[in-house]
């Protein structure tokens, strides 16, 4: 095979530079034009000349490197594999490392492109799953918590015919199916006690009071990750979120009694409120932690959704069922009369019998709110899977202000519409000025995971 020589005149002040030439086999030209390097040694001085030899196998190039020296005799050392690793000299390059390199900062931006496309359908998804529960409250407004368990064991049921679908066609793997259950069912704790708290404060605090308070969902999510992922954050990415916290809480509680209600309430109810979001974030902290083990485990492979969210409902309506008389004591259901509030709340829903006058709307609005809550509880898992628990959480925030802006519209059911908050717009500049500070902030990785693992 014949090679190929380059000559190339070294630029410089005073005498003329000696040429350099370089000599590469024809078929490795495509691969080595911008080759990653590593230097060794001292810095060339007067000139120098590459010389490239394959490899056995063609996934290395060894270059062979000799300088100039200042009295004119050349300085010569060679690069390669195995022992001669430790004579290589000012240049070592790899056509492997290069491959790698470019195939890494490909797949980078791939990732960014799948993240950014994800928190977009995130947001959308969350500005309509606040609407649609808001207009799915307007024929069940007496039967909310019908609602909320016709949503939790009506999930059960789709999650689990969706994974036998999945399984069917392959897609779901034994493998898969056989982790462990114990993560599960510690999901299923959080996100029950997660529910019976919320629950228990949201009867007492006021609707404006509670955006405010979810925001220590997002701190609570920093400090896990911390904790238990060994994730570090930049000052820029700890700024970007604190100012996301800040607009929206500007954004909601601007003009409202958000602050005399958390006075009148008191600080147990508040306090019993960001407990409720230290379950919900420990919740999505484990899901990315099941995700992460799931690689291992896997080989490479990750687990499939519809697997995380089936067992994961699952055991949370497991809970659900043995905190049910604590929970329908919340909603001021007396227990012995939950068969008759179930059985009138189906009635209202299916918009039959004597109660069907007031539930106008029904069944449509609970059926769209409950389909957009699980294509939004999906796509906030997948954003989770592919970034990290952070980024899925401020997709989920930047949803908020712009349901207040929806609900100024006319929507159909709630009558007059709402006037936007006199911090609405100063409340959203603030909120964009911090996103934009986090993107704009590098990624950093786990401290004991690869660059495939998410990322913050």
């Amino acid at each position: 095979m014949l090679s190929s020589i380059h000559r190339v005149w070294a630029a410089g002040a005073g005498a003329p530079e000696p040429p350099i030439w370089i000599r590469e086999p024809p078929r490795l030209q495509p691969e080595i034009s911008h080759l990653r390097h590593r230097y060794y040694g001292s810095i060339l001085r007067q000139g120098i000349r590459l010389r490239t030899t394959p490899s056995e196998h063609l996934r290395r190039v060894t270059w062979t490197v000799e300088a100039v020296g200042s009295r004119g005799a050349w300085e010569r050392s060679e690069g390669g594999e195995g022992a001669e690793s430790s004579k290589a000299g000012p240049c070592s390059y790899a056509v492997g490392e290069y491959r790698a390199s470019v195939e890494l900062e490909r797949s980078s931006k791939d990732r960014r492109v799948d993240v950014a496309v994800a928190a977009a359908v995130t947001v959308v998804l969350g500005v309509g799953n606040r609407v649609l529960y808001k207009l799915a409250l307007v024929p069940l407004k007496h039967y909310p918590f019908f609602l909320a368990q016709l949503a939790t064991f009506g999930y059960v049921i789709v999650y689990f015919s969706v994974l036998y679908i999945r399984y069917r066609a392959g897609i779901v793997t034994d493998e898969m199916l056989s982790m462990p259950k114990a993560p599960f069912l510690a999901v299923g704790l959080l996100e029950a006690l997660g529910a019976a708290t919320g629950m228990a404060a949201g009867a007492i605090l006021s609707g404006a009071s509670i955006p405010v308070l979810s925001q220590t969902f997002l701190v609570w999510q920093i400090l896990l990750s911390i904790i238990f992922l060994g994730r570090r954050y930049r000052v820029n990415q700890l700024l970007g979120c604190v100012l996301v916290a800040i607009g929206v809480i500007i954004t909601v509680a601007s003009g409202s009694s958000a602050g005399n209600s958390l006075k009148e309430a008191g600080v147990f109810w508040s306090l019993l409120m960001i407990v409720s979001f230290l379950f919900q974030a420990a919740d999505t902290v484990l899901k990315e932690v099941i995700f992460l083990d799931a690689r291992q485990r896997l080989k490479g492979r990750s687990v499939d959704l519809f697997v995380v969210n089936s067992f994961g409902s699952a055991f949370q309506a497991l809970f659900i069922c043995l905190l049910l008389p604590f929970l329908s004591k919340l909603w001021g259901i007396p227990f012995g009369q939950l068969p008759n509030y179930l059985k009138d709340g189906a009635a209202c829903f299916l918009n039959m019998g004597t109660l069907s006058p007031g539930c106008d709307g029904a069944p449509l609005l609970p059926l769209l709110f409950i389909i957009v809550n699980m294509g939004f509880n999906i796509s906030l898992l997948h954003l989770l899977k592919i970034s990290s628990a952070v980024v899925s959480s401020l997709a989920s925030t930047f949803s908020v202000p712009i349901s207040v802006y929806v609900f100024t519209l006319p929507l159909p059911y709630l009558g007059v519409a709402a006037s936007l908050p006199t911090g609405f717009v100063s409340g959203t500049i603030v909120l964009v000025i911090g996103l934009l500070i986090y993107a704009r902030t590098p990624s950093v990785y786990p401290t004991n995971a690869s660059p495939s693992s998410p990322t913050v």
